[in-house]
């Protein structure tokens, strides 16, 4: 860590502070310790630790984002493919949710203001991510791209965290097979004419 300059220092230390403990829990004091610089150091890079836990998010965001990217980019012109391979990085992802937990969950809990930076920038992000998702299922030829990006999303959601509070066993197998049923169903002449109920 010695090696990586300050500002990168200072967000990987806070990453992995803010992800085992908390962000109410951490400290600027505690950053500076793990990333061995200052408190000063800190300011110089962001002005209060809201910003610091915005940058952090939006890092988390990318990432999250390349890897709808990447998707993408392997299943070209196969949207079934993209949606699945979405839901396998999910999956995939689900053994360290079970320790550390999703970022995006644990940070809205502990940020109830919607005018902080950081909840802006989660809010930004699920709102994109979204819209992308929709976007894949009409490609898909789902006739209601919505509706079924909205019951993906409450599975992908979902299975983080029943896998972070342990209540569900087998949990990325069943998200694979749960999203592929959604994307199925929704293919279906049967899954389309069905009325809706509510």
């Amino acid at each position: 860590m010695a090696k990586l300059p300050p500002r990168e220092r200072i967000l990987d230390a806070a990453e992995e502070l803010f992800q085992n403990e908390g962000i109410r829990q951490v400290s600027l004091q505690a950053i500076a310790e793990k990333a061995e610089t200052t408190k000063m150091a800190i300011y110089r890079h962001f002005e209060t630790k809201d910003e610091l836990v915005a940058e952090w998010m939006r890092i988390v965001a990318a990432d999250y984002q390349a890897a709808i990217d990447r998707v993408q980019t392997e299943y070209p012109g196969r949207p079934r493919e993209q949606i699945l391979g979405l839901a396998r990085f999910i999956a995939e992802g689900l053994p360290a949710i079970s320790h550390r937990g999703c970022p995006f969950i644990n940070s809205l809990a502990e940020l109830p203001d919607r005018s902080h930076p950081a909840r802006q920038v989660i809010e930004k992000h699920k709102a994109h991510q979204t819209r992308r998702l929709v976007g894949m299922c009409a490609e898909a030829g789902l006739p209601d791209p919505e509706q079924a990006a909205a019951e993906i999303t409450f599975v992908l959601e979902g299975a983080q965290v029943s896998r972070q509070n342990g209540s569900i066993d087998q949990a990325g197998d069943r998200l694979m097979r749960i999203v592929e049923g959604i994307v199925d169903r929704h293919r279906s002449p049967l899954g389309a004419s069905r009325p809706t109920i509510g």
